[in-house]
């Protein structure tokens, strides 16, 4: 794992600018501790540590990050259960996971608990600075009022889509539904994620609800522009972006 020249972190430290975006670091081991911070502090990141779950849930829930970076594997109390924490009392706090465990079970399973990235070690600091770059521009997004992307329009005031100029008319649960794939533009989303936020409760596993909304938004936003990107990702959820 490459590591950041020596003097990264004093240099960003004096640079970094005062509304520099605040991220907490929940690991326990030291050396990616260091590579994680002098990585984000080159950035113009504020960022701080917590080497335990139990230190770093009581930190979060302060309110004074805007994105979290999240160990599974952690004394005291493990990264699942943080999540769940975090998801029950923060729900907009964006939640990246690092982790080695490599198996797409293990990734649906923190998706699920309310992370919104994952990465696995070893990992690419360029990667991890692009992806929390990425859910802190889907939070400033979330406070606008307006969402674009794909050629699709969504004003959130007045509740009108346009795809390629033309308006189209969704239900309430279909605009819902659009609404949840445009504020996670490029992120794959799983079935019980979109359950969850867009009916704002628990169904039957086995429901098709979701791909039946999927469809619907389909043929609709079809009609006006083309193909819509919304793309299936096997045994996982759907993503909302240009490539499949």
């Amino acid at each position: 794992m490459p590591q950041p020249a020596a003097g990264a972190s004093a240099g960003a430290a004096e640079r970094r600018p005062r509304d520099a975006s605040r991220v907490l670091l929940i690991e326990d081991e030291p050396g990616i501790v260091d590579f994680v911070r002098r990585g984000l502090e080159a950035e113009e990141f504020e960022v701080e540590s917590a080497g335990d779950g139990v230190q770093g849930e009581r930190m979060a829930l302060t309110g004074r990050f805007d994105a979290i970076v999240l160990d599974l594997m952690l004394p005291r109390r493990g990264g699942l259960e943080v999540l769940g924490s975090l998801r029950r009392a923060m729900p907009g706090l964006p939640v990246i996971v690092l982790t080695a465990r490599t198996e797409i079970e293990d990734r649906v399973e923190g998706l699920d608990a309310g992370a919104v990235d994952y990465l696995v070690k070893p990992f690419s600091m360029a990667e991890l600075v692009a992806r929390v770059r990425a859910q802190l521009r889907v939070m400033a997004q979330a406070s606008a009022s307006s969402l674009r992307a794909e050629g699709i329009e969504v004003d959130l005031l007045t509740r009108r889509v346009r795809r390629a100029g033309e308006t189209v008319t969704l239900s309430t649960t279909e605009f819902e539904l659009l609404v949840y794939l445009l504020r996670h533009h490029g992120q794959v989303v799983s079935r019980e994620q979109i359950l969850s936020s867009v009916w704002g409760y628990e169904h039957d596993p086995a429901t098709n609800v979701v791909d039946v909304y999927i469809g619907y938004l389909r043929r609709k936003l079809g009609r006006s522009g083309g193909t819509v990107p919304i793309h299936t990702v096997r045994a996982v959820g759907y993503r909302l972006g240009s490539s499949g």
